[in-house]
């Protein structure tokens, strides 16, 4: 007789069904840890993947801002070239200008306008032809008033500023529409 028939049949059933539930609990647990080592593995992975590309990611849009901010420092730089060239240029008219003003005031420079030798009707008996005794070649001139002088000058002035301006705003915004 054997050890194992002395034992009664229900424990027996209970001893194999224990025995039958430890074996697939220890395996269930085994399994379940090699599957988390497994998974662990595979979120590492993904997770070292996942930070490259944000690397990858980052540093594509530093270089990107940092050529952004170079073509802004170009664009900065030649518009204060230009800015500079236009304020000159509008220095210099308003020195001619000044100058020109100042020489009318003095009676240095006198204007003078053109007059139509041809129109008799105004009463201006002007020859259409010089004579041959004269020392002045050309055509015959008026001379304006100082004061009148003065507010041509000023207009003239007026309008200098307003094209050097309006050149100044052309050339801006075609150095800020046309990508370089």
């Amino acid at each position: 007789m054997r050890l194992v028939d002395l034992i009664p049949l229900q424990y027996r059933v209970l001893v194999a069904g224990l025995l039958l539930l430890a074996l697939v609990a220890t395996s269930a647990a085994i399994a379940w840890t090699v599957q988390g080592w497994r998974y662990g593995q595979q979120l590492e992975k993904q997770a070292r993947l996942h930070t490259e590309t944000l690397n990858q990611i980052t540093l594509a849009s530093a270089a990107l801002q940092r050529t952004e901010q170079d073509k802004r420092l170009a664009l900065e730089q030649r518009l204060a070239a230009k800015d500079q060239t236009h304020y000159r240029a509008l220095t210099d008219a308003q020195r001619d200008q000044d100058r020109l003003r100042d020489r009318l005031a003095t009676a240095d420079v006198r204007l003078s306008v053109l007059l139509d030798a041809t129109d008799t009707i105004n009463g201006c008996a002007v020859p259409a032809a010089t004579g041959t005794g004269g020392v002045v070649h050309g055509a015959t001139r008026a001379r304006l008033d100082p004061a009148h002088a003065q507010r041509i000058i000023g207009i003239t002035d007026a309008g200098d500023r307003g094209l050097i301006a309006l050149a100044a705003c052309q050339a801006y915004a075609k150095e800020v529409s046309t990508p370089k």
